[in-house]
């Protein structure tokens, strides 16, 4: 199975261009999503996080995200061990799911994937792109979080011009019905390619 990587920075666009894909009919595993949900379902996950983060890694049962987030921002060194804890179990829950799929190619979609050194793991890399001043408004509009946090976010990514060039494609999305056109460019290159 052909798996095709969609990543970009923050507010650039994916998940909306993982739906259009999705509109191709090509399925679309959102990582990020899958580590959100896992981390609440997960006992071994849930257990090793209180480990590394203490009692107030969760409320009752929920991940206290405002607490890690909080936690991790000032501290490089629990960003990486907590990814050390989730990205694993991300991993293997991608290869089951990977083993339903019966379409040509499938999306899987992840924010980070050159900063942690993953592209191997794909066939070909999508990457969106969008300027900056709009992707600070969409993730300031989406997340009500302020101008200082998304650009300090920012910061710790890639630029786009080194995920450009790690990337088979790139899709600009500053109009969305430009960037439309692009992925359906892209999906049929894909499915040339395959063939």
């Amino acid at each position: 199975m052909i798996v095709v990587g969609l990543t970009g920075g923050i507010g650039s666009g994916k998940t909306t261009i993982g739906k259009e894909f999705q509109s191709f009919g090509i399925p679309v595993y959102i990582a990020d999503e899958e580590a959100k949900a896992l981390m609440n379902r997960s006992k071994v996950i849930k257990r090793k996080l209180i480990q590394l983060f203490g009692k107030s890694a969760y409320k009752g049962d929920t991940l206290n995200r405002p607490y890690l987030a909080s936690k991790i921002f000032n501290d490089k060194q629990l960003l990486v061990k907590m990814n050390a804890i989730v990205h694993p179990k991300v991993a293997s829950h991608f290869k089951r799911w990977l083993k339903k799929q019966e379409s040509p190619y499938v999306i899987k979609e992840a924010a980070i994937i050159f900063e942690n050194n993953m592209e191997n793991q794909y066939d070909y890399i999508i990457t969106v792109v969008a300027d900056e001043d709009l992707r600070i408004e969409r993730v300031m509009h989406r997340d009500n979080a302020s101008k200082e946090k998304i650009k300090a976010i920012i910061e710790n990514q890639l630029t786009d011009d080194e995920k450009i060039e790690k990337s088979d494609f790139v899709i600009v999305n500053n109009d969305l019905n430009v960037a439309k056109q692009q992925a359906a460019e892209i999906h049929e290159s894909i499915l040339k390619k395959i063939k």
